[in-house]
């Protein structure tokens, strides 16, 4: 696959970059030397090579799911600066 100046001034239409016919004319190049190194990547025969997210192995710390002491409404709504209702009472922000 190879691009011209008029893809490169499409895709700078399809991004609303400003670009020049100088400019494009350059990014010609740039873009084709860019296709052929995905097209490299892609000659890359990964048959057998399983895939991976990180390069170190990384294991989670899990924790037990255990139930914890709850219904403390009352002791949560005594740092509140305003109750109402059972709930943090805030200033509106929106007018």
């Amino acid at each position: 696959m190879s691009v011209d100046a008029t893809t490169v001034r499409k895709i700078a239409g399809l991004a609303r970059i400003a670009i020049s016919d100088a400019d494009a004319d350059a990014m010609v190049s740039e873009l084709n030397n860019i296709l052929g190194w995905i097209e490299q990547l892609g000659q890359v025969d990964t048959a057998g090579v399983d895939p991976m997210t990180a390069v170190i192995p990384n294991h989670l710390r899990l924790r037990e799911d255990g139930v914890t002491d709850g219904d403390i409404r009352d002791q949560l709504m005594a740092n509140a600066p305003q109750a109402e209702h059972g709930f943090f009472a805030v200033p509106k922000v929106i007018e």
